[in-house]
């Protein structure tokens, strides 16, 4: 994994929280959601989302990405660019490896990956520039 993580960053990124996502609007102000994220071992971020949302219109018109994970005091930022990708196959591999991270009962998953998998979604992809730690 890059370095720009420290062991601690990595770990906490890990856990399991999920991430308040900011884009940019046209006019300028910050759009804000929350979204499952899952850290790679190279140290990218994989999302994945509905094709028609204000994110992903916001995000085709400047890439620009802020992300943070937080957990009371203490908290990951991340800043950079993200890529979106409308291969399905990519699409249904990430949504497999989220739903695995975030849904608990292994019975639901299958049904939670058909749901999502319809809804016309797109792969985002995540390197962070910039990383800042918060830990207390």
């Amino acid at each position: 994994m890059t370095s720009m993580f420290s062991d601690w960053a990595k770990e906490f990124l890990r856990e399991d929280r999920v991430a308040v996502v900011s884009t940019l609007n046209k006019e300028g102000s910050s759009h804000l959601t929350t979204m499952w994220y899952l850290l790679t071992d190279d140290g990218t971020l994989v999302m994945s989302t509905p094709g028609r949302n204000q994110k992903v219109k916001n995000l085709r018109r400047d890439p620009r990405i802020a992300l943070c994970v937080g957990d009371g005091a203490r908290s990951v930022s991340l800043y950079g660019t993200v890529t979106i990708s409308e291969d399905q196959a990519l699409v249904r591999q990430d949504i497999g490896h989220l739903v695995e991270r975030y849904v608990k009962d292994e019975g639901i998953r299958p049904q939670v990956i058909e749901t999502l998998v319809q809804q016309s979604r797109v792969a985002l992809r995540f390197t962070p520039e910039k990383v800042t730690e918060f830990s207390v």
